[in-house]
């Protein structure tokens, strides 16, 4: 099999194995805090165990490991929403919302990265105003917080997105994915008790929990980004932005086919998704971006197309 066509399998595995982070976060039963700070803890106590990982801190000014700390701190807001958007409502409305990432990137990231504004953005951005319409509209009225909630991840990770990428260069993608996560789980570790929640702010897992943690961790966070590394050595950033535009509806269609989830949202809502996906697909054929595409941003983002 030729290097190209074997990358593309690997982002294409990659994707999917991104889009059962959403099914993962509906079948854990703990709440979405304790969940992402699980997650957090077990990648980066993972990524401590490297050489590389100690090595790139070393080697990494003051200056930059704190840059890297806030970004983290952003990476856990956009999980932390991410989740509680998904036990507000449930696994697809959460993966639609994140598609909505590239529309706020495309506002984001000239603010951020100092660049001038494409009105071909401002276009992406009005084109996916009536889909976000009829995506409320199919949403019952139980599951609209779940909703708003799931636009503020949009845009924490639009944020953290345009800050990654504006950061690329500094830093061991490895040891700044080790070094964000890290400072996210001591920043939840701080704030967690502080918020409403009944029990311990951070109770063990049971033995269900534990191994559906382990899965989402390890299989979907760590696996898919050592097989990205591989695989973007090998693709153009256009053809892995469209891949990995794919990951809301590989989220949606396994919430369907897994959770059944189909009988609780109107047609209208997959309409809606229909054109905020149409739209965002659109994007990298009126801006092809020539910047390769980002592998830490791979490794700590649920809305992986918004990279480029």
């Amino acid at each position: 099999m030729q290097a190209i066509s074997k990358a593309r399998l690997q982002i294409h595995f990659c994707v999917v194995l991104w889009g059962f982070t959403a099914i993962l976060g509906k079948l854990i039963t703990l709440p979405a805090a304790a969940l992402v700070w699980w997650r957090m803890l077990l990648v980066a106590v993972a990524l401590l165990a490297t050489p590389r990982v100690w090595r790139g801190l070393r080697a990494m000014p003051a200056r930059l490991r704190w840059a890297y700390a806030g970004i983290g701190v952003l990476v856990s807001l956009h999980w932390l929403t991410f989740y509680a958007a998904i036990k507000l409502s449930n696994a697809s409305v959460g993966a639609t919302c994140i598609a909505l990432g590239p529309v706020f990137l495309a506002f984001v990231e000239p603010w951020i990265a100092r660049r001038r504004f494409d009105p071909r953005e401002l276009l992406l951005g009005v084109a996916v105003v009536p889909g976000v319409a009829l995506v409320v509209g199919g949403v019952p009225r139980s599951m609209l917080l779940g909703l708003v909630v799931g636009v503020a991840s949009a845009l924490l990770v639009a944020l953290f997105g345009a800050c990654n990428k504006r950061m690329v260069e500094h830093g061991d993608p490895l040891t700044v994915t080790c070094l964000e996560l890290g400072t996210g789980t001591v920043f939840l570790t701080l704030l967690v008790p502080l918020l409403p929640h009944t029990g311990a702010a951070f109770a063990p897992p049971g033995l269900r929990d534990a191994a559906l943690l382990v899965l989402l961790a390890f299989g979907c966070t760590l696996l898919p980004f050592a097989l990205a590394l591989v695989a973007l050595r090998h693709l153009s950033a256009f053809g892995t932005q469209v891949v990995t535009n794919l990951e809301p509806v590989y989220a949606i269609v396994l919430a369907v086919v897994l959770l059944g989830e189909q009988r609780e949202l109107a047609w209208p809502f997959y309409l809606g998704v229909a054109v905020i996906l149409a739209a965002v697909f659109v994007h990298p054929w009126l801006s092809r971006c020539s910047e390769a595409p980002q592998p830490e941003l791979l490794a700590v983002s649920e809305a992986h197309n918004s990279t480029d």
